[in-house]
């Protein structure tokens, strides 16, 4: 009786999303303006299940399907960003109620779909970020919404970190227009129907389907887009960053898909938790990462012989494709063929399944720890000290997670804190809450998605500038920056003879003069030449960036009150030559010594700023409905690219350097072409004051010569550029391999707006500046 019973239940649980699809026909198409459509000349793809049988057919979109989606969006965005704080919420805390009201077909769904998601998860992400919709007034008063947002997601993206960046912007007002991959389609376009259902308007949550990186590039060149974010494979990534480059769109990425974690077991670990955990973890059919096993050497064999005991009898996993098949196969091989030896559970058989494996005795160099191959396959490397376990774990490229498993408090927050990673689990692994920020480092992304860190890529200040939307110029990318200067002097020419103002720069805490043959010169307003500087050029950017690593981690390492000493003492070095720098700036500028003084004097005034604000800035213990403590802090960047603006000399180099080393940062400046010489004068200002030498570098040349190198440079995180749209459009197509954090200006068209204001005090100013300079790390401890 309770067999027959467990049946019907099953056959009812069935019907809810069988009937779904046939309501539609089984042939699915957009979701544009509030209503599905379907036009009878497009082509259409199939989704399969687990077990490679049809469930539907979903129509691939065109240009003009997109065109009309971005209208929708567009047309909507008024009418939802002028709704009240708490009616946006009121939506999405309905949303919750539909969606726990439709649990089962949304479970079901998703389980076709080979996207498996809780139910609850998603009810969760609606109520947190409700309460966010009701605050965003409140809390972030000076933040606009970014405007049309498109979002897109890889084939083998999750619903969790889909929705994770739909309903944020939805929460700040933004309107949504999702471009899906193939196991997220049928949750995305039941979501679409549910969030209407919930009395969203229509128009502002869009879905259109196809080919996630032919569509997403679509999609970002419609005038109406404001900003993209994709979640997903690195490579998917990379070619969709290079097609979207040079339309004006900022973008961000979450390469969650791609990353390499470490799962860390040291030799105070209770050992059958931490195999139990590798077990839950490394042998599933669909991972959010991939694992490298780092084992202390005093428990290596102890954790083996665990792992072979748990595997023991344990079913093949099934592959996505044959062509996965293959890629182990080879890996496997080339792994033995260096010397490692395997653990499986069972001997290999034919097809796309293959028998839970560990590869041990591997070198940290090996292709398999460095690119881990698809399928249930862990490598296992071995370390002797906890110190070395560290630098294992940060040998990667990426930095998104990490699980590291010990009794001792002590070494794991230790740990914890040296990792380069976002997030951190201690005794546990793969524990998501929207409250805690999920911040991939290096290769694993360049933006922050959760908690309230993640809201302000959806948002941007209210006197904060947008890149203009144009088509792309005609750039060649190998060739960018090698056009010579029209302020170069030609070579074999002696400058000294007729010019006795002879400048030097600033390269890893070394002075380096100008000289023949590699000179700039500088021009007065009127066309005079006043002095003439050093054209900088790569081995000054390599020699910068050598001497910053040396010196970064040392100030980073600081307590913040030593940091906030060192800035005051800078701001007084710079009070002590405010008459210099005055007079440098008039006669570069041409504006009145009274003008010239002011600007002296609030440039003082903002290093004293971000002096305070060196111990103010921290992060927090958030609230979180599981068991367990988290922290959430943010951490320094590392090295910084700055590219500065021309609108003012001193004032904008002093608040991007303060916001900058403040938290932690070193910083390589690159002074305006047109008017360097108050940089230069500002050396003198830094050697005199306490910051160590090497942590900033300012590097006089051409511009595009010097972004170029800066691009380049794997070692520099982040970029923040002031220049022409040619310049924007190199930064957007270079800086995906390697991946860098941008913050892009086009001076030309801040100067028509009157865009940013280096003068004003706005709070948002100095808010948007510190976000720029750090990036977030979540550390979860359960408890018993």
């Amino acid at each position: 009786m309770t067999k027959c019973k467990c049946q019907v239940a099953v056959l009812f649980f069935f019907s809810f999303s069988q009937s779904w699809l046939e309501k539609h026909s089984r042939i699915l198409g957009f979701f544009i303006d509030g209503k599905f459509s379907s036009p009878a000349d497009r082509q259409t793809q199939d989704v399969t299940d687990a077990n490679a049988a049809v469930v539907c057919s979903t129509v691939c979109a065109k240009a003009e399907d997109v065109a009309s989606a971005a209208s929708s969006a567009a047309g909507a965005f008024k009418t939802w960003s002028e709704l009240s704080c708490f009616q946006r919420a009121k939506v999405l805390l309905k949303l919750a109620s539909v969606l726990q009201r439709h649990s089962q077909c949304v479970s079901e769904l998703c389980e076709l779909s080979q996207s498996s998601v809780s139910p609850a998860v998603l009810i969760r992400l609606a109520q947190y970020y409700a309460s966010w919709a009701q605050l965003r007034d409140t809390l972030m008063p000076e933040w606009i919404p970014q405007g049309v947002v498109a979002v897109v997601v890889s084939d083998d993206c999750s619903v969790y970190f889909l929705l994770l960046k739909v309903l944020p912007a939805l929460a700040m007002g933004n309107t949504v227009l999702v471009v899906p991959g193939k196991t997220t389609t049928l949750p995305a376009l039941l979501l679409a129907q549910l969030f209407l259902e919930a009395g969203i308007p229509a128009g502002v949550l869009n879905v259109v389907t196809g080919s996630e990186a032919s569509l997403g590039a679509t999609v970002a060149q419609t005038p109406q887009v404001s900003y993209l974010t994709y979640s997903g494979r690195q490579q998917t990534g990379e070619a969709l960053a290079k097609a979207v480059a040079g339309w004006g769109v900022p973008m961000s990425f979450s390469l969650s898909l791609s990353s390499v974690c470490p799962f860390i077991i040291f030799d105070s670990a209770d050992l059958d938790s931490a195999v139990d955990g590798v077990i839950e973890l490394a042998f599933k059919k669909k991972r959010d990462f991939q694992w490298v096993l780092c084992v202390q050497e005093s428990v290596l064999d102890s954790v083996v012989a665990r792992l072979k005991l748990r595997m023991t009898g344990m079913k093949c996993v099934p592959l996505a494709t044959e062509t996965d098949r293959n890629l182990l196969d080879a890996a496997v091989q080339e792994a033995q063929q260096k010397g490692a030896t395997l653990i499986q559970s069972c001997p290999p058989g034919t097809g796309a399944v293959y028998p839970p494996t560990v590869l041990c005795g591997l070198a940290p160099s090996c292709e398999s720890v460095i690119s881990p191959p698809p399928g249930p396959v862990l490598p296992l490397i071995s370390f002797r000290s906890s110190a070395e376990g560290v630098t294992l774990g940060n040998h990667s490229p990426y930095g998104q997670a990490a699980s590291i498993w010990t009794e001792d408090l002590t070494l794991a927050l230790e740990s914890a804190k040296s990792l380069c990673v976002g997030s951190v689990w201690v005794n546990c692994h793969s524990v998501m809450d929207p409250a805690l920020p999920l911040c991939g480092r290096r290769e694993s992304g360049n933006c922050t998605d959760g908690g309230r860190e993640g809201l302000y890529q959806f948002l941007r200040p209210s006197h904060s500038p947008s890149l203009p939307h144009s088509s792309p110029s005609s750039i060649n990318y190998t060739g960018f920056g090698s056009a010579a200067s029209k302020f170069m002097i030609p070579e074999g020419f002696d400058p000294s003879r007729w010019c006795p103002s002879l400048y030097s720069q600033l390269v890893g805490g070394q002075l380096r003069k100008a000289d023949s043959g590699c000179s700039r010169s500088v021009l007065a307003p009127g066309g005079a030449v006043l002095a003439h500087c050093p054209d900088g050029g790569r081995k000054d950017v390599r020699n910068a960036v050598e001497a910053a690593i040396k010196v970064q981690q040392g100030w980073m390492m600081k307590s913040p009150t030593a940091r906030s000493q060192s800035l005051y003492s800078l701001a007084d070095s710079l009070d002590k030559r405010r008459r210099d720098m005055a007079v440098s700036i008039q006669t570069q500028t041409d504006i009145s010594l009274e003008e010239a003084e002011k600007e002296v004097q609030l440039s003082i005034s903002r290093l004293s700023d971000w002096a305070a604000r060196c111990d103010k800035q921290q992060g927090g213990t958030p609230f979180l409905p599981q068991s367990g403590s988290a922290l959430s802090s943010p951490e320094a960047l590392g090295v910084l690219g700055v590219i500065l603006p021309n609108s003012k000399p001193l004032l904008p180099l002093v608040s991007l350097l303060g916001a900058a080393i403040a938290m932690g940062n070193a910083v390589i400046m690159v002074p305006s072409e047109k008017s360097p010489l108050p940089a230069l004068e500002f050396i003198q200002v830094l050697q005199a004051s306490d910051i160590p030498g090497g942590l900033v570098s300012i590097i006089t040349g051409g511009r595009d010569q010097l972004t170029q190198a800066l691009a380049n440079h794997s070692v520099i995180q982040s970029i923040w550029y002031w220049g022409s749209k040619e310049g924007c459009q190199f930064l957007q197509y270079s800086c995906v391999s390697p991946l860098k954090r941008l913050w892009l200006h086009c001076e030309e068209e801040e100067e028509r707006e009157a865009g940013q204001n280096w003068t004003s005090s706005n709070s948002s100013l100095q808010e948007e500046l510190w976000r720029k300079a750090v990036v977030w790390k979540s550390i979860w401890i359960p408890t018993a």
